[in-house]
This record gives structure tokens, C-alpha cells and sequence, in this order.
């Protein structure tokens, strides 16, 4: 792979390099990497700790891959495109179920056991074995979703390219993302959280988890477990005070349940809707 990043590094200060055979195949090798899911935008944590890390080298070769692709008009049946991307193919060979329209670009990992309700997913992004990605839910480019997730009806995960430092969103093993959720700059939401309906996080959201006796306050994370509903604060502006979004954190997912059971705790004990 160093030989690989430092041919699109190069090709990323001198886009001259685009037009050379070696380059393109170097580009096209990532992108392929990334399809099988032998490469990711943003490599998780090991099981010892640490933090998720970006590969920004990677980021660039996607950014690179769009200006060496030709328009092209593909056919589906009766549907028609005409864009410079191919779309996934191959979908019983990958055990990946895909339900009418649902659209996969290609350059996007979908794992084993994946289901595609009517959705679309972008090249760049990541998602794990048993997740579902529900109807007019979209994974938007370089999106890293975790194992056994659960993407409600008509979810956004923000999709993220320029600039190539700034971090994808990520949504960890066996999260519970609400219907009409909409999660982008490069937020995080941590193992098995569940987000209620309609939660938007930004980079910059405050998350107030209010169940002490004092409220504590995140940016743009979601610690694992947490139950997530919206909310509004205080906000002082020139001409007067308003009240501007946040999320609450309003309890926890018990551990002696199962995911499934500690939903249906989720929803009696706090009045979550998802």
C-alpha cells in the first residue's frame, strides 16, 4: 500500500500525473481495494483502544478517480443514467440483499448480509455485515457504518470528500439510527446508541447528556449505549433570545438485555419514538 499512497499523493500535487497509465491504474487499484473492503477511508480502533484513524490518501484517490472516469449511459432494466460512475454489480456472489431501486455505487463496500431497502449508498463508504439500510435512507461518500446497524427510514449520513482532512461520519456496531435522523460532518455515534427520530448532529451539535444532576456536554459524539432524542437549548441573538436544535442524552441502553430487548426498553422507559 506505500507504494500505492505515494502514486496518488503524487498525483495530488501534480495533476499533470492523471494522465499517465500508471497513475490511472493506481487510482483504479484503490477503488477496487475499496469496493472488496481491503481498504477503508477511516481504519476503526483495535481491540486494545485507541481512536479511529482517517486515511486521508485514500479520501484523495476518490477525489482523483472522478476526473479519469468517462460519461457513460448505463441501462437497468427499464431504468436509464447517464453519470461517470459504475454502479455494484454481482450482489448474490457478495450474499448482499438489494430490493428494487435501492443504488450502490461501485467503490463502496457492502459486507456480507447487508440488506439495501429502496436507499442509496456512495462510493467511499463502508458497511458492515448485518446492517440494513432502510427506505430513501442514504450513505453518503466515505460513510463508515458498523456491524448489525439499523439505518431507519429516510436517515442521512452526511457524505464527506473535501476537505481531506476533515473525518467521515461513523456509525458503530449495532447502532440504532431513528427514522428522519440526519447525521453529517464527520459525527460519530458510538456502539449501540439508539438516536430517536428526527436527531440531527452535526459536527458542532451539542449532545447534553442530562440524566445526573448536571448536564454534560459533547460535541458531534454520541458515547455508546446512549439514548439520543431531539431537543432545543437557549441561544441569545441581536434581537432577542430563540431556541436553536441540540440532542439529549436521556438514559442508556441496559446492559443485561439484548440489542433487540434493550430497544423495547428504549421506547417504554423513555418515550423514544424511531
Amino acid at each position: 500500500m506505500a507504494d500505492l499512497q505515494t502514486q496518488i499523493e503524487a498525483a495530488w500535487a501534480d495533476r499533470a500525473l492523471l494522465q499517465t497509465p500508471e497513475t490511472k491504474a493506481a487510482i483504479e487499484h484503490v477503488i477496487e481495494e475499496l469496493d472488496k473492503g481491503r481498504l477503508r477511508v477511516a481504519t476503526p480502533p483495535t481491540e486494545d483502544g485507541g481512536e479511529w484513524t482517517i486515511n486521508e490518501w485514500v479520501k484523495k484517490a476518490v477525489i482523483l478517480y472522478f476526473p479519469i472516469r468517462q460519461m457513460s449511459t448505463q441501462e437497468v432494466g427499464p431504468f436509464e443514467f447517464h453519470d461517470k460512475m459504475l454502479l455494484k454489480t454481482d450482489y448474490a456472489g457478495q450474499q448482499v440483499r438489494v430490493v428494487p431501486p435501492a443504488v450502490a455505487r461501485y467503490g463502496a463496500f457492502l459486507a456480507p448480509g447487508v440488506i439495501l431497502m429502496p436507499s442509496y449508498t456512495n462510493i467511499g463508504a463502508y458497511v458492515g455485515e448485518g446492517t440494513m439500510v432502510d427506505t430513501w435512507a442514504t450513505v453518503g461518500s466515505c460513510a463508515q457504518v458498523g456491524k448489525g446497524v439499523h439505518l431507519s427510514g429516510g436517515v442521512g449520513l452526511g457524505g464527506v470528500l473535501e476537505p481531506v482532512q476533515a473525518a467521515p461520519v461513523i456509525i458503530e456496531d449495532g447502532a440504532f439510527i431513528g427514522s428522519r435522523c440526519i447525521l453529517v460532518e464527520g459525527c460519530r455515534i458510538g456502539k449501540e446508541a439508539v438516536i430517536g427520530a428526527g436527531v440531527t448532529i452535526t459536527g458542532s451539535t451539542k449532545i447534553i447528556d442530562v440524566t445526573g444532576p448536571e448536564p454534560k456536554e459533547y460535541r458531534g459524539y454520541v458515547p455508546p449505549r446512549s439514548v439520543v432524542i431531539p431537543g432545543t437549548i437557549p441561544k441569545q441573538f441581536p434581537a432577542g433570545e430563540y431556541q436553536v436544535p441540540c440532542a439529549l442524552i436521556i438514559g442508556q441502553r441496559k446492559p443485561s438485555t439484548d440489542l433487540k430487548t434493550s430497544l423495547n426498553d428504549a421506547l417504554r422507559d423513555f418515550g423514544v419514538s424511531v
